[in-house]
């Protein structure tokens, strides 16, 4: 069982910083990513984006491969897992859904592990009420929405609220980037093959990986590591509610870089869920009442 450290009073400004700069990455290569869809597919985009990290990764923190144990090994195979089918269903679903209608329903898995984390019966209440965004997302501007998007992007809700998880784990049990280096290159070589079979030979073309060497390193590399580094500063829970704001960077990129509208109901839509998610950190910041002495 994984045990969720005690929350801090108040997070580190320089970890809360370093998070916030690593989500701005992580949707400006998601912007760039959609353009890759038409020739590649989401799948193929996936492989790009985790074969080219894991070769940074690789190359900057030359990780060693010798004296872990076996449960080190399960835990980064896990962790591959969770980045793998992450990204895999995250960019299936973008590849139905606006980027700001899929990242708002994907962030409803790190905010329902934050409520489970806080362990306040109470913390449900902002839970509810982010899914009553999503609610009223569906039927907004973005409207209309995909349900096999829609599907996808729930999927990648709980890979997320995994990745967290196993994120922290595996900081905890690696010194600096080796364990994120090695977890992402289990998740390249689980991608790789089913990104040959849905791109073909466009997965090769020059400009293709050029732009795939951007999208890695914009939405992998250097997000991934940020968030690492982050977590051994902050709790999960601390770290989940701290993705509030992806809703809003990811609808803000999609409409300065992709020319995504925004109607008026998606946004608030979108600000429900954003409310939710400060909702939640104030009430996991409150220290529980004590249970009295038998």
């Amino acid at each position: 069982m994984v045990t969720i450290p005690a929350q801090p009073r108040r997070a580190p400004i320089g970890a809360v910083g370093i998070v916030v700069a690593g989500l701005a990455c992580q949707e400006i290569g998601a912007s760039c990513a959609v353009l890759l869809f038409p020739t590649i597919g989401a799948i193929g985009v996936v492989t790009l984006r985790l074969f080219f990290s894991a070769i940074v990764l690789l190359l900057i923190a030359r990780p060693s491969f010798r004296g872990h144990s076996g449960n080190d090994w399960l835990t980064l195979a896990a962790f591959g897992v969770a980045l793998a089918g992450m990204n895999g269903l995250f960019y299936e679903a973008l590849s139905r859904l606006h980027l700001g209608a899929t990242v708002t329903i994907e962030v409803l898995g790190p905010l329902v592990l934050s409520v489970v984390t806080s362990r306040r019966a109470s913390a449900w209440i902002w839970a509810i009420l982010a899914f009553g965004g999503v609610a009223l997302l569906s039927r907004g501007g973005l409207g209309t929405l995909d349900p096999v998007g829609v599907a996808y992007a729930f999927g990648a809700a709980a890979l997320w609220a995994g990745y967290i998880l196993m994120s922290q784990r595996t900081g905890g049990r690696f010194d600096g980037l080796d364990g994120l280096a090695i977890a992402m290159s289990i998740g390249a070589v689980l991608s790789l093959p089913l990104g040959i079979l849905s791109a073909g030979p466009a997965l090769f073309r020059p400009d293709i990986i050029g732009i795939g060497i951007a999208v890695a390193v914009l939405s992998s590399a250097i997000p991934y590591a940020f968030e690492l580094f982050a977590l051994r500063r902050l709790a999960a829970a601390t770290f989940s509610i701290l993705m509030s704001v992806s809703p809003a960077i990811a609808t803000l990129a999609g409409f300065v870089i992709l020319r995504q509208k925004i109607e008026l109901l998606d946004g608030v839509a979108i600000a429900v869920v954003v409310a939710a998610s400060v909702g939640a950190v104030r009430s996991a910041r409150r220290p529980p009442h004590p249970e009295p002495a038998p």
